[in-house]
């Protein structure tokens, strides 16, 4: 009898294979990282195949280690960094080019350039996106434009298009050999390709990216018969679930009920609300994307505000200007300062996104003075991360029209005391950490455990959250304002430092 479900989850750093039994609690689990590749300023990459190797082998060694094997486990569910973007040879399965990840700024010039004539209205009424190089069709059209002969080797049905999820699922389920091509309603939302109304592509969409219809894959719901497992020692399980990875964590954080939100610290910030079967159109800087899809069911929207760098701010400031050695250490050295110290670092790495969505805008620090030292670097550093949740939540709740008093959190971050009791200060609202801090891959394998059978409905994932910590809110309430005003004004000047012309 299967026991147990699996969740492959698939991150910008790294991919992981976890095991759960019935109560989500992890009975075995493997971890590899990949390299991040930077082939020029703005530029960010993944090795396709890299990712494909490593996947199989955190596989074979969270099975070994729990000494599993393709009949113990139920389904697996995919869980899946969103908008990276890879184009591969149907016939060998091998990428035209590298991946090009969802951080990356190469086709700002295209964003301009349709903006100015106008589509972004057209863009945002289809998808619920704003024209930004965030998005996946953008990606398409500079790898199709820019690789030799890939425009034309797509247009004869020679290449296939996937995110991350559409890669590994094709490979996991044969690849060359039938292969599946296909993605779920959450993945195919970011695309910047898909009606959210039809929940298809959109001829308008294809047209305006120029991207042939047969590159992309078929659409299917979030939970659901996405095929069967060809390769490793899983070979012969059945793939149940599919998500792109904020959409996983917003299932794994069980926020099922339109009104609850969950925001998940990793080298991104993603603030996610379930509003339920209704799409609301945003008109503060939010994203309108696709929640989930459970079987035939019917669709369930979200609002999400998106921010770039959280994780990848206290990555930087190890690898870039060595002010820690690990990223633990930032914890201890922001803690040596009682505050930070009037200083203040804006991640605009590659531009801004939610809620302000300025592509021009770059990273500073504000506020130096000689008395600045490591200490309170490394606490602008974690403020960041929690003023921009704040920016977010802002937003959120005027596009909502209703105030949040918890928020659910989870990701990498999350072990971070020092941020999350600052992150319940700046938002005067009650921060909840649960037992469970992998809801990414919990929730691709409640995806995969509903479509399976193996449990019978939402009530039983419920049943199975709890709570680890609660941080409550201890700031003075001029202090948190001053702290806010400060941390505005060092934003604006981040606006626009990259000219146009340039």
């Amino acid at each position: 009898m299967a026991n147990y479900l699996g969740a492959l989850d698939q991150g910008t750093t790294s991919t992981r294979f976890i095991v759960f039994d019935r109560a989500g609690h992890i009975v075995a689990q493997a971890q590899k990282e990949h390299e991040q590749i930077y082939p020029q300023q703005g530029w960010v990459e993944h090795n396709p195949l890299e990712i494909w190797h490593r996947t199989i082998e955190v596989i074979e060694e969270a099975c070994a280690a729990a000494q599993i094997t393709s009949g113990d486990i139920a389904s697996i569910g995919i869980a899946n960094q969103r908008e990276t973007t890879v184009v591969w040879d149907r016939k060998t399965g091998t990428p035209v080019t590298n991946a090009i990840v969802w951080q990356d700024t190469r086709v700002g010039d295209s964003v301009s350039r349709l903006t100015a004539a106008g589509a972004e209205p057209l863009v945002r009424a289809l998808t619920g996106l704003p024209l930004a190089t965030y998005f996946s069709a953008l990606k398409v059209r500079w790898i199709l434009d820019h690789v030799s002969g890939a425009r034309d080797r797509a247009e004869n049905g020679e290449l296939l298009f996937g995110t991350i999820d559409t890669f590994l699922l094709w490979h996991l389920t044969g690849g060359v050999r039938g292969g599946l091509h296909r993605t779920d309603v959450s993945n195919a939302s970011r695309t910047q390709l898909m009606n959210l109304d039809t929940l298809a592509w959109d001829d308008q969409l294809l047209m305006l990216f120029d991207i042939p219809r047969c590159l992309l894959p078929e659409i299917h719901s979030s939970s659901c018969d996405m095929g069967t497992i060809a390769v490793t020692s899983l070979k012969g399980t059945g793939i149940g679930g599919m998500l792109g990875d904020q959409h996983a964590a917003l299932v794994g954080q069980t926020c099922f009920a339109p009104g609850q939100l969950k925001n998940t610290y990793g080298t991104g910030c993603f603030l996610v609300m379930n509003t339920g079967t209704e799409k609301v159109v945003s008109r503060n800087g939010l994203l309108t994307t696709i929640a989930y899809r459970f079987g035939d069911e019917p669709v369930h929207y979200a609002l999400e505000g998106s921010v770039a760098i959280a994780g990848a701010l206290v990555q930087w400031l190890r690898d870039n200007l060595a002010v820690i050695t690990s990223a633990p250490e930032i914890e201890h050295l922001a803690s040596s300062v009682e505050d930070n110290g009037g200083v203040y670092i804006v991640p605009a790495f590659s531009g801004l996104y939610a809620p302000y969505w300025k592509q021009n805008a770059r990273g500073i620090v504000a506020g130096l003075t000689r008395f600045a030292n490591r200490g309170h670097l490394a606490r602008a550093a974690l403020e960041a991360v929690a003023y921009q949740t704040l920016d977010v939540v802002e937003a959120m709740e005027a596009d909502a029209k209703m105030s949040f008093d918890q928020l659910r959190v989870d990701g990498g971050m999350v072990g971070n005391e020092l941020l999350m009791q600052f992150q319940a200060d700046i938002l005067n609202r009650s921060v909840l950490r649960p037992a469970m801090q992998q809801t990414t891959a919990l929730g691709a394998a409640y995806a995969a455990g509903l479509s399976s059978g193996f449990y019978q409905n939402l009530a039983e994932l419920k049943a199975n959250w709890s709570i680890d910590r609660t941080w409550q809110p201890s700031l003075h309430e001029a202090r948190r304002i001053q702290l806010h005003n400060q941390w505005k004004k060092a934003v604006t000047r981040s606006f626009d430092w990259v000219d146009e012309e340039s």
